[in-house]
This record gives C-alpha cells, structure tokens and sequence, in this order.
C-alpha cells in the first residue's frame, strides 16, 4: 500500500541524498566519532564488561515494568517532587499544561522524548516563550527544522549554514568558525536562562532506589536549565527507570564511551527540589535552585512495546548513537530516515511509541539489515532482528509499500527485483 505519506517519505530521502551540505557535514561528523568512540573504548577497555551487566538489569526491568514505575514514582514523591504517570501523549500534555500555563518564559535542555509530544508547539501555542538550550537544537528550532540525530540534533547542517542562520540572528556578519558560533549562542541564552520561569528536560536514566534522575552532557545548558529557574520539570520515558544509583552510575560509564567520550563534562545527579537545613537544621525547600520538581513517567506504547520478546529489546536503547553513526544507510539519509526516532532503531521507535506501523512502514523497507549496528551496540541490540519481525507485522496489517511488493513477485518470476 503506496499511501500519501510514503511519497512524501521517498522525496525527502531523494532530496537528502542529493544535498551536497549535508553530505559534507555527515562526513566530518562520522569521522569524527567513529575516532572518538574507538579511543574512549580503547582506553577505557573494562566499559566492555560493564556494558554487558547493564543489560541484563535493563532486562530485568523491563521484565517487571509496572513494579518499578510504581516504586520510582513512590520515590520522587518522598523526596518532595510530583510524580505523574502519563499513559499517553495527551496525558503528558496535559500535566505539563496545567504545571506551566501560560505567559511563560521556558528553557529546554535536550529532550528527544519531548519531541513525542511535539512539545514546543504545544508550549507556544499555550501562550509560552520557549528556547532550546542545547546547541544543535538550538540550530534546528531556528532553522524550523527538527533533530536529525538522537545525540546530535544539528548534524546534518554544516558549519557555512550555522554561520548563515546566526549572522541573521546577530545582524551581522559571523564566522564560520565553530568556536565563534558557539559564543554567540552562549551570549544570546545567557539571560534566558536567568529569567525562564520553567527548566524542562529529560532524563538519561531515574533510578527506583533514590528517585535520582541523572543527565549527562557537555555545553552546560541542561545543569542550568535545572538550576535556575524555580520549576524544574522532568520527562522521562519509563524503560529509562534503573533499579539503584550504582546502576546509574554504570550507565554513565557505558553511554560516554560508546557516545565517543572519555568523560563527560558534567553529570547532573537531581533528587529533588532544592533545599537548605542550615537554620536550626529545620530542612526548608525552595533553596538557590527550584522550589518544584516534577516527573513525569512517560509510556506512550513502551510497555504494550515491552510485551513482546523482540520489540523489548529495543528499549534497551541509551541513546547513545553509535548505531547511526556506523550504518551505511544513515550518512546519506540522516533523520530524514525517520519520524520522531531516526535510523534503523528508529523503526520499532517508531511503531510503537511516536508514530504508529503506518509512519514505520517506509522505514522498515530502508534499512539493508547489514548488522553494523549491533556490533557497535553497547546492549548489543539485534536491530536486523526486530526490523524483520516489523516487516512481519506489517505484511499482516497490509502497510507493505507497492514497490517492495512488486519487487517480490520480480524477483520470484524473473529472479532479479527490477
């Protein structure tokens, strides 16, 4: 079934392939990683143990979802936040409407769940300011584009339409000069962050033991998009739920290096809203930082995804994006190659929780099944796997795209697909 949306899909991959910008920027950057990544994995050997180990705790999570979703939430609450449990995407909208209103001013650190929720849309259209914090979501929310990477959104644009698009921001001239352009992004968020009345962020992992949301990064935005404003409010994906702070911590350990880091700049580790015990030690809360912490455990398909022995694994995903980075189809493609979720994990991504079977369905048929991927997968994800039992799925719900069909019966008549 050849429908409108596949048309569209198969022009933006054509188009994509042929744009000399973004295969240059997607050169620099894989050489870039695949540099950094066999480094930190180099030096730091014993992460290929500790990988390993986290497995199987995510298996067993995802085993007894509902116990730990109940157990973290129970957690925040004791530690002084507001957990909320969002079954749906309206469900979170909802939460997050009648947390921050409008007439806002709101900082967002890096969050590809938000992006299930179309977030910013629904921020602004309540009558909120947003600003992306990151530095590639920040290009792409200029750019009224959307991320093309789950680690780096911006890596499809090259550094001549960054210095275009902030030369338009400054009214003048700038650079292409990365550290340059770095400066003038820092210069323009500086005061947002100040003056923003709500932080948003995601999480990397929520632990169920402490209630501990831990966000890793670089550039420094997320520790301040949770620090200065007086509302903080998280949006976590519960197959990110981890049963102790040591397994965070291993978390950590493993996503770095895999991600193509020795060590991260910063690891944020938030239990809570802020709090001082320094008078009298009466424990008051509402300190330097916020005086509201808000959690959100989104589902939105993952634990109808986690029921099935194939699909689950797929939520093992970290987000790390070394997947993307080794798969020959992504260079060419970028994010173009998915919906909310890119590239070949992108698929049962994309089925399940942001998008449905019928969005998947041209996905499924792009990917070559090589296995690249799974080699250089930190839970060893079989991608290839759960892309065939995808393509299963959707032959039974007949979203099979005409020309893979017509290819078939090619190939069983003449033995050639064309």
């Amino acid at each position: 079934m050849e429908t409108k949306e596949f048309k569209v899909y198969k022009k933006s991959i054509y188009r994509v392939v042929k744009d000399p910008f973004v295969r240059v920027a997607l050169k620099r950057a894989v050489n870039s990683f695949r540099k950094n990544r066999d480094s930190a994995i180099s030096e730091y050997d014993y992460v290929l143990e500790e990988s390993k180990k986290l497995q199987k705790t995510k298996d067993y999570v995802l085993e007894h979802l509902d116990e730990f979703v109940k157990k973290t939430m129970e957690r925040v609450e004791k530690n002084h936040g507001h957990a909320y449990y969002a079954k749906t995407v309206d469900d979170a909208l909802r939460i997050i409407k009648n947390i921050v209103g409008s007439g806002k001013t709101v900082v967002k650190g890096k969050s590809i769940t938000s992006e299930e929720l179309d977030l910013n849309k629904h921020l602004e259209e309540w009558g909120n300011t947003v600003y992306e914090t990151d530095l590639g979501e920040f290009i792409v929310q200029k750019l009224g584009s959307r991320p093309m990477h789950i680690l780096a959104p911006a890596i499809n644009v090259p550094r001549e339409k960054v210095a275009e698009l902030f030369s338009e921001l400054a009214g003048k001239k700038l650079p292409q000069d990365p550290a340059e352009l770095t400066r003038f992004a820092r210069e323009f968020l500086r005061d947002k962050f100040v003056n923003a009345d709500v932080g948003i962020t995601g999480a990397n992992v929520i632990t169920a033991d402490t209630g501990t949301v831990f966000l890793i990064e670089n550039e420094g935005n997320i520790r301040f998009s949770t620090s200065a404003p007086p509302v903080h409010i998280v949006l976590v994906g519960i197959e990110k739920i981890l049963p102790t702070l040591k397994d965070g911590m291993r978390m950590v350990e493993v996503v770095s290096r895999y991600a193509g880091y020795k060590a991260m700049a910063y690891v944020s580790m938030i239990s809570g809203p802020s709090k001082t015990g320094d008078i009298e030690k009466v424990v008051v809360y509402g300190a330097h930082g916020p005086k509201e912490f808000h959690v959100i455990f989104l589902d939105n398909g993952r634990s109808e995804a986690a029921k099935d022995p194939v699909i689950r694994k797929a939520l093992q995903c970290l987000r790390c994006g070394a997947c993307m980075y080794e798969c020959p189809v992504y260079p060419i493609t970028t994010g173009y190659w998915g919906y909310k979720y890119m590239g070949g994990i992108g698929i049962p991504w994309t089925a399940y929780i942001a998008g449905g079977f019928e969005k998947a369905a041209p996905m499924a048929f792009t990917c070559t099944l090589c296995g690249r991927c799974v080699k250089y997968c930190p839970m060893e994800i079989d991608t290839p796997e759960i892309v065939q039992h995808i393509r299963e799925i959707l032959k039974e719900k007949g979203f099979i795209p005409d020309y893979i069909k017509n290819m078939a019966e090619a190939v069983l008549k003449e033995g050639v697909p064309y």
